[in-house]
């Protein structure tokens, strides 16, 4: 049987500015965004060429907004994301290359962080 992750709640405080920051300073696709009723709006957002979506939204979670460390994404070449990533806004941090690959650092609006990994080449 596979369990495959397919979509991580991420709180923030405010839906829009999320969006707008995911979408397009981050350029992750903007699938869902379904106002369910006063108190429940649901907005899936999707990185390029990923199986897995993040969730943001009003009553999606009770997490406090900023709490979320560890997100990762993974990509063919962190310095190429790095440069993508402040081209588009994204206060990101230098490359830090490690044995197991090249990482890039960044925060949503909220704080919210996550981690680019660039794999390391095989030898």
């Amino acid at each position: 049987m596979d369990f495959k992750l397919e979509l991580v709640a991420v709180p923030v405080s405010d839906v829009d500015v999320a969006k707008a920051f995911y979408v397009e300073q981050v350029g992750f696709n903007a699938d869902h965004d379904h106002q369910v009723n006063d108190d429940l709006r649901f907005v899936q957002l999707t990185p390029p060429g990923s199986a897995c979506s993040i969730s943001i939204g009003q009553g999606i979670t009770e997490a406090t907004p900023g709490s979320v460390e560890g997100l990762q994404l993974v990509v063919a070449d962190a310095h190429a994301a790095r440069e993508e990533l402040a081209g588009r806004g994204v206060e990101v941090s230098d490359v830090q290359e490690f044995p197991w690959g090249s990482f890039v650092f960044f925060a949503d609006p909220d704080g919210n962080k996550w981690a680019v990994q660039g794999l390391p080449r095989p030898s």
